[in-house]
């Protein structure tokens, strides 16, 4: 993975303003980013969903409708227009930055019309059971596009192109999976639920030729629309992961060019991501939910979690070039689908882990940046206000220390439950090291190396003023205050 030193952003979160300005703010960002030390952003769905201008991009329903047709109440996206998304684009390269579109295959929802055909009813808790027989049901899967009325592809969408739904008007109460006529989940898919081909809305059939021969021509166009760089594949366990693999190859071929891809397989299982990444051939890197897991569980933990252990049973520590590394993101921020907060004192500590080491592919989260603040019903029916906290500043000196600091071997010293530290030597053209010392206890120190023979020492998040100065041999006792991080960088003459 080429991409390996460099640092990502996402650049959105879930609940951002409906107002049709985000484009716009990219482009004028999109520059302060790039000397910050992003070297590429990964923006959100950027077609016409479900929602229309509200939908955060994953109720997906046209593709090719990047902001341009009224349809589903509105011209623009939740994001903007057309224009504006191209213009955002060519901004943010012009940046010096890559730009990954994410893109969502799995599903389509939205239709225009209704269908009639047959379905067999299946438990959506348990997809090998059968609760009903085959009869007729009456869905909406007729996608027919009127407001683009056929521009960039005559395609209509028909319920033969689809796997399954979840919607029956004959039987509007029911609660169960329709398998449709003739088809059947495919086999290479993560097995929560024993089988989670089905996700929500009607979900492609991946082995009907129509649409997959659409889906590669669709990447021809948005190709030659947009010229981004990559692609974040969302949903990739509920799809046989053969498909992304092909998906990619034509569209990689067709532009001549590498193009970088990472794919959402939300399991804490490490196994499951093994199996993708064996199956796609190492060419689809994967976000580390094991990793983002284990941050979870230490900033609820406090000083009981043992930190000799929070790069455990995680892809960074075990393909860590096809690990994507991260600390939150849209789904698991509060009050979303896959809740699993990283509590804010602790997100220092998880950014350090994934912005100072030497392993992954770092992924800095919009709404850890910037901070956040929305309101939203919980999963008790109540209402919250939420507040998420700004890191920005913290971050700023983390992608200050990696661009500066951050070069050649790596020691770790992870031999305390409370408090752990690794050192970066340097290399030729950037000499001089760095320690880096945190503690989820009290206030600890580290002995490490650094191989500057005394040499003194600042810590860049300012938090100790006292310098520290190494031995002749290039080892010091490094320090941290309770609960924190510092960076000891050298100190300039």
């Amino acid at each position: 993975m080429s991409e390996c030193n460099g640092v990502m952003m996402q650049y959105f979160h879930w609940y951002i303003p409906s107002d049709g300005s985000f484009w716009n703010q990219l482009a004028e960002n999109a520059e302060e980013l790039s000397k910050a030390g992003i070297t590429s952003l990964w923006l959100p769905p950027a077609y016409k969903g479900t929602g229309g201008g509200f939908d955060v991009g994953y109720g997906i329903y046209d593709l090719f409708d990047l902001g341009e047709f009224d349809q589903k109440g509105s011209v623009r996206t939740k994001y903007g227009t057309k224009n504006e998304y191209l213009k955002a684009i060519k901004a943010t390269q012009n940046a010096g930055m890559s730009v990954y579109a994410d893109l969502v295959f799995n599903h389509k929802m939205g239709a225009d019309a209704e269908e009639e055909t047959e379905a067999t009813p299946f438990d959506p808790e348990n997809r090998y059971a059968i609760v009903g027989d085959c009869q007729p049901i009456k869905s909406w899967t007729h996608f027919t596009f009127p407001g683009r009325d056929g521009k960039y592809s005559t395609m209509q969408w028909h319920w033969w192109h689809f796997d399954a739904t979840d919607y029956n008007a004959f039987q509007q109460d029911e609660h169960a999976v329709f398998l449709l006529e003739g088809k059947h989940f495919d086999d290479d898919v993560d097995q929560e639920k024993g089988n989670f081909d089905y996700l929500m809305g009607c979900d492609l059939d991946m082995e009907h030729p129509e649409v997959r021969g659409e889906l590669k021509y669709w990447g021809e166009w948005y190709m030659d629309t947009t010229g981004v760089d990559g692609f974040r594949f969302d949903a990739v366990k509920h799809v046989s992961a053969e498909f992304f693999q092909d998906w990619l190859d034509h569209v990689r071929n067709y532009v001549k060019k590498e193009l970088f891809a990472v794919g959402e397989y939300w399991s804490y299982e490490t196994e499951a991501l093994h199996h993708f990444i064996e199956v796609t051939q190492g060419k689809i890197a994967l976000f580390d939910a094991p990793l983002h897991y284990n941050f979870h569980a230490a900033s609820v933990g406090g000083d009981g979690y043992d930190m000799r252990q929070i790069l455990d049973n995680t892809l960074v520590q075990q393909q860590p070039c096809l690990a994507v590394t991260l600390v939150e993101n849209h789904d698991s921020q509060p009050l979303q689908s896959l809740e699993s907060i990283v509590e804010s004192w602790f997100k220092p500590l998880a950014y350090a882990l994934i912005l100072l080491r030497r392993e992954g592919y770092p992924c800095i989260f919009y709404g850890d940046y910037y901070g956040a603040h929305y309101k939203d019903h919980g999963k008790d029916g109540n209402e919250y206000e939420i507040w998420m906290d700004s890191h920005r500043s913290i971050l700023d000196k983390f992608l200050f220390a990696r661009q500066t600091y951050g070069y050649g071997e790596q020691y770790s010293y992870f031999d305390h439950p409370n408090t752990i530290g690794w050192t970066r030597l340097g290399d030729d053209n950037h000499p001089g090291g760095m320690a880096v010392v945190l503690s989820n206890g009290s206030e600890g120190s580290k002995w490490m190396e650094v191989g500057q023979p005394d040499r003194a020492y600042i810590d860049l998040t300012e938090q100790i003023t006292d310098p520290i100065v190494t031995n002749a041999d290039g080892w010091a006792e490094f320090r941290c205050n309770g609960g924190s991080v510092s960076v000891w960088v050298p100190q300039q003459s």
